[in-house]
């Protein structure tokens, strides 16, 4: 896995090169510092949702999930009814899959329970942030931190949480930073986490 030099003349990690949508995410979003509720309920419940697709496709559909799941606000969301599920299985601007659409249901539920317990959902997933390394040479699907993330996740009554999916999570939340040695965002995303941990009343 290697940086690429775009057509504007930057230097990236290789999969955020060449689409204008992902060159857009990968340079403002992946591996900056996320400390909002509902966008990091949003983005694992994206993340679920991506299981067996590409993160492009979800990518392009991010705005009418938002419209579809009230912006990720679990309080709203954990009271959808199974004519809510119906509705979403008829929507054609997100992902129709009942499991899918059945999980972040019972996940805005359970992040409720999450929020009650550890004052936010902030909170709890920054309490998997690994320790800090070197810049990557390589990246991972699984990490050992995203194992215990799954595994916890999942003893709390969560769906579509594996590690994989929960690593992912953590890449794009800020977590970890693993833009890629050479990639120009990676020095921004670094310092951006810095920031984060230094301020954050987490």
């Amino acid at each position: 896995m290697t940086v690429v030099t775009g057509a504007d003349g930057a230097d990236r990690c290789w999969w955020g090169s060449g689409d204008t949508d992902y060159e857009l995410y990968h340079d403002t979003e992946w591996g900056f510092p996320q400390g909002d509720d509902h966008r990091l309920f949003e983005k694992i419940c994206l993340e679920g949702f991506q299981s067996g697709l590409s993160w492009l496709t979800i990518l392009r559909k991010r705005e009418n999930f938002r419209e579809a799941f009230a912006e990720f606000n679990p309080e709203v969301v954990a009271s959808y009814t199974v004519a809510d599920v119906a509705r979403l299985l008829g929507d054609a601007g997100i992902v129709r899959h009942r499991g899918k659409i059945e999980a972040t249901i019972n996940n805005a539920k359970r992040a409720i329970e999450v929020g009650e317990e550890r004052g936010s959902l902030a909170a709890y997933f920054w309490s998997f942030e690994p320790p800090r390394g070197d810049s990557p040479t390589d990246i991972p699907s699984i990490t050992d931190a995203s194992t215990a993330l799954s595994k916890d996740l999942k003893r709390r009554g969560w769906r579509f949480v594996g590690p994989t999916t929960a690593y992912a999570f953590m890449q794009a939340m800020g977590l970890v930073n693993d833009h890629l040695e050479g990639c120009y965002v990676r020095e921004q995303a670094e310092t951006a986490r810095e920031v984060f941990v230094t301020t954050s009343s987490l």
